[in-house]
């Protein structure tokens, strides 16, 4: 007996469940971001992709911009397990820990360009969630934490004498927006990225000999 193929299946017949939907979408998500920007996403399409009806999406991200903060609070958790991890590098002066958080930062930068430049356009949308919503409050919360890796090594490094007692945030600005810098460098193709990590542990030694007590 010769079987007819099965129409393909309707929107409304995909199940509606697919194990951990939400990690899936955020996947699915992250995957048309790299390849076709966030113009492309369409929880809509997300949905297609995965198999699942249309309406499941729903049950997790209540519209677009709800999904591209929920993309941009996942890239910062990654982040800060990063810095956090090249932070607590055991048997390291300041300088070759700051080398180390910089080598996870332009790291993560190198390799998620797309989704870098989406959390920080996330951090300052002016459409974003209310403030003092759960959105709104866990993104600030991860935003603030980067930096604070950062400004918890100067802090120690300050009662340590081995940099000035200036403003601890203000030295994490110029640190972090030489760390920026670089990466926007290679990701606007100005900069190689090899040449950029190759030279990492100069450009923190430049970066930080103007610290230096006199």
């Amino acid at each position: 007996m010769v079987r007819m193929p099965r129409p393909p299946s309707s929107p409304s017949s995909r199940p509606y469940h697919h194990g951990d939907l939400r990690a899936t979408l955020l996947k699915s998500a992250e995957r048309t971001l790299r390849e076709k920007g966030a113009g492309a996403l369409s929880l809509r399409e997300l949905a297609r992709a995965i198999g699942v009806s249309h309406a499941a999406p729903g049950r997790h991200f209540k519209d677009k911009q709800a999904l591209l903060d929920a993309l941009a609070l996942d890239g910062y958790e990654r982040l800060n397990r990063a810095l956090g991890a090249a932070a607590e590098t055991p048997g390291l002066d300041f300088e070759g820990r700051m080398a180390a958080l910089a080598r996870a930062y332009l790291g993560f930068a190198v390799d998620n360009p797309e989704l870098l430049e989406l959390m920080f356009a996330r951090k300052h949308a002016p459409e974003h969630a209310p403030e003092g919503s759960d959105s709104s409050d866990r993104l600030a919360a991860a935003v603030d934490q980067s930096l604070g890796s950062i400004t918890a090594m100067i802090t120690d490094a300050q009662e340590r004498g081995e940099i000035v007692q200036a403003d601890p945030e203000r030295i994490t600005t110029i640190a972090a927006a030489s760390l920026h810098g670089l990466a926007a460098l290679i990701a606007s193709c100005a900069l190689d990225a090899e040449e950029a990590m190759g030279g990492l542990d100069e450009h923190v030694h430049l970066l930080l000999n103007g610290l230096r007590p006199r």
